[in-house]
């Protein structure tokens, strides 16, 4: 059965139809056209798939698009200002935080969580924070250096 749904998605207002099973994570990629976001393991483990929905991170292979009706979601392409990356994407590319890539859009989203509810995370507190999302190229040091360097940087912006 197909529903019709309305959201905001990276600040634009999108209406579409989908079938009541579509996962979020599918619609943003196969009907947006958002790849990046990307589907690791289907099962929420890896967190490639990490969006913010009304705010807060979601994996989005467990979430069905319905369920975002009215919302607003905002993926990793969403992030940046223009031409100017998030402070989060540039402590990534500062801090080498990423190798192959594949898990880096769930990472940010996932840091762009914590750092909100958080501005001054501990290495410790970064760690916990990234529990549910998996790199198997990093070790995760240059990672957590990446969030530390964009918690700096945001902190110093505000100040």
């Amino acid at each position: 059965m197909s529903h019709s749904i309305t959201l905001t998605v990276n600040g634009k207002t999108v209406t579409a139809e989908v079938e009541g099973r579509t996962l979020l994570v599918d619609f943003l990629r196969e009907q947006l056209l958002l790849t990046g976001t990307h589907v690791g393991c289907d099962t929420s483990n890896c967190g490639a798939c990490t969006v913010h929905v009304d705010g807060l991170s979601v994996k989005s292979c467990t979430m069905l698009a319905v369920q975002a009706d009215g919302g607003s979601v905002t993926t990793i392409e969403g992030m940046a200002q223009g031409d100017n990356l998030h402070p989060i994407q540039e402590g990534f590319k500062e801090k080498h935080g990423l190798q192959c890539g594949f898990c880096t859009p769930g990472m940010v989203m996932t840091a762009a969580d914590l750092l909100k509810k958080n501005p001054q995370p501990t290495e410790d507190e970064i760690r916990r924070a990234l529990e549910g999302n998996f790199c198997r190229c990093t070790g995760y040091h240059n990672i957590v250096e990446a969030i530390q360097h964009a918690a700096a940087n945001m902190q110093k912006a505000e100040a």
